[in-house]
């Protein structure tokens, strides 16, 4: 139980599903930080090596605050395969020596270390936030390779393994750190991932090939010991590979550490988490939303929980009003809010809106915000609990086909940090215009309650089952009721399924899912992230758009 502290009333268990479902998330989490379990972490130790958690244990300077991206990723995915926890690669950011830092640690507990499709996405996406916001890049690797029954999920594309080594190039070609340090195996093409980085450590007893003692006898029949292969040794001695040979983890780790404290330091961070009040205590977030997505809510209590308390400045505050379009602060930095209103609205010729649903007039108070940001170089975070767009007649009539495409335009091309929190629906053309995936958020999360999808699962199941009834009467076989009934039903289980944020969260639609109360404190953390890069390189502009 915790005690509220601007009204002193207790918050309970029983209070919201959605404290209920964030506690249920966070057990399961812990779960996922075990990896591969007793089995993995033994045969880790048989070998001498520590996990990758225990490496981040000596490597951090905290790491209580270590921030975990993608913990998620592949859950359930893979589950003809076994447990791929965490995709078995761990990443986040956290401090070494006082510098922040992207950790990217295989996670030699799960398979080895294998790399399965969505271990590459959620590296690459590691990648991309480094090279976004600037911040150095240590790889711990100890894997076995590219999971090889996989390899045509894994291989060729442009989102695929090979992208790693394109990125580790353009990384250090734009002049930001990369640190390898090889503790296990790195075998076959992952060996480039080391060597493209700018300084590259390796432990006794782990391997470095191209081509393992296995492949080179079947493909040109030599017999070679693995350490005059591919040792430790050998790549310190004879090929001149590694830069710095360490006798174990732990020297290994040291020595990074004191590789990362020669680095120039941080620029100096705006604010302490803690330096500015809020209007409401972030536990009231679970009275004010609810659990199941239903229940209308006013998007200010919401906004009053995140951001500094008297901050907010809402722009065209009686127009468009399933929007809300705000200047404010969160820990002194200032931003611009984008957030569904998910209460009823009244327009100005006294017509109801629904909220949760963009109009024509929504989104282009919402699209001359995004531009007006980007010309004040004010970074703009999105709080998604949308429908989508309304349709009919008289939405097609207002034009919200224009409308709509103008805030994609605005924010496709916006040049400043953006952020994206979905605190509950994110159908559709609403998920595209407020900033989801495919619109390069420097970072996006969900609450536990969040659903992802085309639309909702009433909704979709309708459609579909429509569909499949028309054909089978066109086929000459209508469904009895029963059969229909059946039908619709597993339509909405499957369509529901999907829509969990878990499902989300495994595919790396999000980056993670986080607890509503630590929603204040998450941004805070990503937009001192976001600042680490100079906007003023940058310059804003659209193409055609129609007014």
């Amino acid at each position: 139980m915790v005690m509220a502290e601007d009204k002193k009333t207790p918050v309970t268990k029983a209070a919201s599903s959605l404290l209920s479902m964030t506690e249920s998330l966070a057990t399961d989490e812990s779960t996922l930080r075990q990896g591969g379990g007793k089995k993995g972490r033994d045969r880790q130790h048989r070998l001498g090596r520590l996990t990758a958690r225990d490496r981040l244990d000596l490597l951090l300077d905290n790491v209580d605050t270590f921030f975990e991206l993608g913990i998620w990723a592949g859950y359930e995915m893979y589950t003809d395969i076994g447990d791929i926890t965490a995709a078995g690669v761990i990443t986040g950011i956290g401090d070494v020596c006082g510098r922040t830092c992207m950790i990217i640690a295989n996670d030699a507990t799960v398979k080895a270390g294998a790399m399965f499709p969505q271990s590459v996405k959620k590296l690459l996406r590691a990648q991309k936030i480094a090279f976004e916001c600037r911040l150095p890049i240590i790889y711990l690797v100890d894997s076995s390779g590219v999971y090889l029954p996989l390899q045509d999920e894994v291989f060729p594309d442009e989102d695929d393994f090979g992208r790693i080594f394109r990125n580790n190039a353009i990384i250090s070609a734009n002049g930001i750190t990369q640190i390898a340090a090889i503790m296990g195996n790195c075998i076959a093409g992952g060996g480039y991932l080391p060597v493209l980085c700018d300084k590259l450590l390796m432990t006794e007893g782990s391997g470095l090939y191209l081509a393992g003692p296995a492949l080179v006898k079947a493909a040109i029949g030599q017999i070679v010991d693995p350490e005059e292969l591919g040792g430790a040794r050998m790549h310190a001695e004879i090929s001149g590979t590694v830069d710095f040979l360490e006798k174990d983890d732990k020297s290994c780790l040291m020595k990074i550490r004191s590789l990362v404290d020669m680095l120039p330091q941080d620029p100096q961070r705006s604010s302490s988490h803690t330096s500015f009040e809020v209007e409401h205590y972030p536990y009231n977030l679970y009275d004010i939303v609810s659990g199941d997505g239903k229940k209308a809510y006013d998007v200010h209590d919401v906004l009053t929980c995140i951001v500094d308390r008297g901050s907010l400045h809402e722009y065209k505050a009686d127009y468009g009003p399933t929007i809300v379009t705000s200047f404010a602060k969160i820990n002194g930095i200032p931003v611009g809010l984008v957030a569904n209103q998910r209460k009823h609205g009244v327009t100005g010729r006294g017509e109801i809106e629904i909220g949760g649903v963009l109009y024509a007039e929504s989104a282009d108070k919402a699209a001359r915000f995004v531009m007006d940001c980007n010309q004040s170089r004010i970074p703009i975070i999105f709080i998604q609990d949308v429908f989508g767009f309304m349709v009919g007649k008289k939405a097609e009539q207002s034009g919200i086909i224009r409308s709509g495409a103008k805030l994609v335009s605005a924010v496709s091309n916006s040049v400043v940090p953006k952020i994206t929190i979905i605190t509950g629906n994110s159908f559709g053309a609403g998920n595209y215009a407020l900033c989801g995936k495919a619109y390069d958020p420097n970072f996006i999360f969900a609450w536990p309650n969040a659903k992802y999808a085309v639309m909702g699962a009433d909704q979709a199941a309708d459609t579909l089952f429509d569909v499949e009834k028309r054909k089978a009467e066109r086929d000459g076989h209508p469904l009895d009721e029963k059969e229909a009934h059946k039908m619709r039903k597993k339509m909405q289980k499957r369509y529901l399924e999907q829509m969990d944020i878990r499902y989300g969260a495994a595919r790396g639609w999000i980056d993670n899912i986080i607890a509503p109360h630590t929603t204040r404190e998450v941004l805070t953390t990503t937009l001192e992230l976001v600042l680490r890069s100079p906007m003023n390189k940058k310059t804003f502009h659209t193409g055609v758009i129609q007014v």
